[in-house]
């Protein structure tokens, strides 16, 4: 399959699935060593052909397609200028993560396995103003070991080794989200010990071939 194409199709799951609405977020992945694909501004993903996407370069020109290269376009190149294993970046506003967000709350605290192995710890970056400087400097504290972040009263950034991977890490971000909201309306959720998550993460690394990096653990 084409990049342009699961790219597309991944377009149509966010806005499917409601991390998304109207004209909403912004999807990319890497193409190669020059160029990014990404999705135009103004554009609903649930719309959205291959040829609406844009190719653009690493400093954010557009090189090929019709369409206005979004203002987000900052976050994703942030993201692949200093990383070389991500080669996709979602941007999206999940309900639930988006209402952490928006009451400033992080998701850092261990509460499942799974998304200890998967996500570590989702930092909340400082708010700031859509389109500028502001959002990739609020973002850049965390971007050299995060795999999914919360943008204050704005959203939710995950990334991934492949658009796949950036996709799954966003929906296992929301379920969390959610699940934690629904366990507050019966209670309140309760961390994993600390002697646990250190179990945890010797089987991730001898089990699932996980290393996380320890700048993302939560301990």
């Amino acid at each position: 399959m084409s990049l342009r194409k699961e790219l597309t199709e991944f377009c149509h799951k966010v806005y499917e699935k409601g991390f998304v609405s109207a004209y909403d977020g912004n999807l990319s992945c890497r193409i190669d060593a020059k160029r990014i694909l990404i999705t135009p501004s103004g554009k609903c993903k649930g719309e959205i052909i291959e040829n609406d996407l844009l190719e653009i370069d690493y400093e954010g020109n557009l090189l090929y397609g019709e369409g206005k290269v979004s203002t987000e376009a900052k976050i994703h190149l942030l993201a692949y200028n200093k990383r070389s294993d991500i080669n996709s970046v979602f941007h999206c506003h999940p309900i639930y993560s988006t209402a952490f967000a928006a009451i400033g709350e992080s998701l850092s605290r261990p509460i499942f396995p799974e998304v200890v192995i998967a996500l570590g710890k989702v930092p909340l970056c400082k708010y700031g103003t859509p389109s500028t400087n502001e959002v990739t400097d609020s973002i850049l504290p965390y971007i050299d070991y995060s795999w999914a972040l919360l943008l204050e009263n704005h959203g939710a950034v995950t990334f991934g080794k492949t658009i796949k991977g950036a996709y799954f890490r966003m929906e296992k971000l929301e379920h969390a989200a959610h699940t934690i909201y629904i366990a507050r309306t019966l209670g309140r959720e309760k961390a994993i010990p600390l002697n646990k998550l250190k179990q945890l993460y010797a089987i991730a690394e001898d089990v699932y071939n996980v290393k996380i990096d320890e700048r993302n653990r939560m301990d």
